[in-house]
């Protein structure tokens, strides 16, 4: 990593290239990191806005309390929103400063392992709509990502490997054999970490690059994603079912797509099985029954790849060989829950 990510972001503040400087923090971020950035930025002037953290709260109302803050405070076009947070976080400001008097300018400063090697990258900002996964938002890539591992110090155990699911994911996804799953599961997951926020967040950035707006080669990053992100909303809808943060729900949106993938695309079945054994060293194996299986699946009509009435799913040939707009029928979406039921 560079010796200092905060150089060029330094240098703007220093020579008042922006009118007002606003820092969008959660209450955990504000708790634990504001002092750091301001440490290693020399900020001596902004305006602070804080919102609630949590994926219940990526949604149009914060927005409206981030617009009128920055109302309050008189922002223009010429203002700056720092969103220092994790990818709840990054998202919400990233869409609050993309809409705000038709856009301004955002930079990201991840503080999770997640928002690190996804999230707060490639350009996609957005909320939540009925619970429903990124159901609104644009296109509009900041104009800086910091990447600073200081921030993962101050992450629970749990939740720095969340951050885990989307490495999973992009190494999946790569050609690259010293990147691949089988290469990371070698590696070790906190002493390598620097090492793997540096290489698994260049995956995503060097497919971003060949298609920013997700009309054929982006769509290869929703590995997990169909599947995850129905668990992810059902999981908020039913007040009876265990919320799951989003690492979590990808992973199981990883090893139900790899099933399928193996049903349809012959994709190894010894692959399959020892992916989802080490996956599973990692995140616990939640249980689901015929009713929520099938709620699940209703809720996959609301994904924002579908066309028309059809629901296309990313799946895999072979690791490193993804595979775009793959239909996938209902009888083999419930036999990939009951693979992700068995027991190891």
């Amino acid at each position: 990593m560079k010796t200092d990510q905060y150089s060029l972001l330094k240098e703007k503040l220093a020579s008042k290239a922006y009118s007002s400087i606003f820092v969008l923090v959660d209450e955990n971020t504000d708790k634990f990191c504001l002092d750091i950035f301001i440490k290693k930025t020399n900020i001596d002037k902004f305006n602070k806005i804080t919102i609630n953290s949590g994926e219940e709260n990526k949604n149009i109302d914060t927005c409206l309390m981030i617009w009128d803050k920055l109302n309050f405070f008189n922002a223009d076009r010429k203002s700056l929103l720092i969103n220092l947070g994790g990818g709840v976080l990054t998202d919400v400001g990233g869409f609050a400063a993309s809409t705000y008097l038709r856009g301004i300018n955002f930079v990201n400063i991840p503080t999770t392992l997640l928002g690190m090697v996804d999230a707060a990258h490639g350009g996609k900002t957005g909320i939540d709509f009925k619970l429903l996964k990124n159901q609104i938002g644009v296109f509009r890539e900041p104009k800086e990502v910091i990447l600073d591992s200081v921030y993962l110090t101050t992450l629970k155990k749990d939740e720095f490997i969340n951050g885990y699911a989307e490495i999973f994911k992009h190494s999946l996804l790569t050609n690259k054999k010293d990147l691949n799953f089988n290469s990371l599961i070698k590696l070790d997951f906190h002493k390598d970490v620097n090492f793997i926020i540096e290489k698994y967040s260049e995956i995503k950035k060097e497919i971003v690059e060949l298609d920013k707006f997700e009309s054929n080669q982006r769509k290869i990053l929703n590995l997990g994603h169909t599947i995850g992100h129905a668990v992810e909303s059902y999981s908020y809808m039913n007040p009876n079912f265990k919320e799951l943060r989003h690492g979590e729900a990808i992973i199981v949106g990883i090893i139900t797509e790899l099933y399928i993938s193996y049903k349809q695309l012959d994709f190894p079945i010894i692959d399959l099985k020892n992916i989802k054994s080490n996956i599973l060293k990692y995140f616990d194996q939640v249980k689901f029954d015929n009713k929520d299986i099938s709620l699940i699946y209703d809720l996959l009509a609301y994904d924002k790849k579908n066309e028309g009435e059809k629901v296309n799913f990313v799946l895999l040939k072979e690791i490193g060989r993804p595979i775009i707009d793959q239909e996938v029928s209902e009888e083999v979406f419930r036999e990939s829950f009951k693979f992700y039921n068995q027991s190891l």
